[in-house]
């Protein structure tokens, strides 16, 4: 499965994609229509919402905060409900609690930040991923892209893709999101724009290397709590 088909047409998504296909370390490739990131799916039209439906989604996971989940409800309680729905914030309950936690830090370290200072969040995340019934599980945020691009980075590392694989379905992001964030925010600064949707290759080298130094991407998972058939099945996920 190459970019182009990795993209998923789900009107008005900017940011949706399958995790499967990507090359691993030992010649093969992740497995498709299991595990899918995308933007916020709030914005999804009647057409996109059938798109989901006929992609055969089975599970939706909603990473935002509260607040951003009550400002622009989720469709797919209201429209799907053969869909499975949670909603677990990855960054605390709040915004503010977030930014108490985390501190000023550069995008490159970023995820450094939310595999140290998120664990219990991380876990729960995880653990919904893990016990899903089977079919596609589709996790999202806003735009798609750090929270969503954490969870997808972590669950490609567990699968043995490549550090190079990883950065650049990370680093896709920015691409996704330039031309369509431009137009929504038309009367913004543009340099703003491209800041706020900048997705640096580094972000995921610095996390796998923080993994790495924390004696491999399964050590660090049993260190959060995770159980190892749990650990099992989310690498199941993306490998046969």
């Amino acid at each position: 499965m190459d970019e182009p088909q990795r993209r998923l047409r789900f009107p008005e998504l900017l940011n949706a994609r399958d995790l499967g296909g990507l090359p691993t370390l030992d010649g093969g490739h992740t497995r498709a229509r299991s595990l899918l990131r995308a933007d916020d799916l709030a914005q999804l039209t009647a057409e996109g919402l059938s798109a989901l439906r006929d992609y055969g989604v089975a599970t939706v996971l909603d990473l935002r905060w509260p607040e951003e989940a009550a400002q622009h409800p989720s469709p797919v309680p209201r429209v799907l409900p053969q869909v499975r729905y949670e909603r677990v914030s990855l960054l605390t309950h709040t915004e503010d609690e977030w930014r108490l936690r985390s501190g000023d830090v550069e995008k490159e370290l970023w995820k450094c930040v939310v595999l140290e200072r998120a664990r219990l969040e991380l876990k729960q995340v995880l653990h919904v991923i893990a016990a899903a019934a089977p079919g596609p599980l589709l996790f999202h945020c806003i735009a798609g892209k750090d929270r969503t691009g954490l969870i997808a980075a972590l669950l490609l590392a567990l699968a043995d893709v490549t550090p190079e694989a990883i950065a650049r379905d990370y680093a896709m992001s920015s691409e996704n999101l330039r031309e369509g964030y431009l137009k929504r925010y038309a009367e913004a600064d543009p340099a703003r724009i491209l800041e706020a949707i900048r997705c640096p290759e580094a972000g995921a080298h610095n996390m796998l290397r923080f993994l790495s130094n924390a004696g491999g991407v399964r050590a660090y998972l049993e260190r959060l709590g995770l159980p190892r058939h749990e650990i099992a099945a989310l690498r199941a996920r993306l490998r046969n």
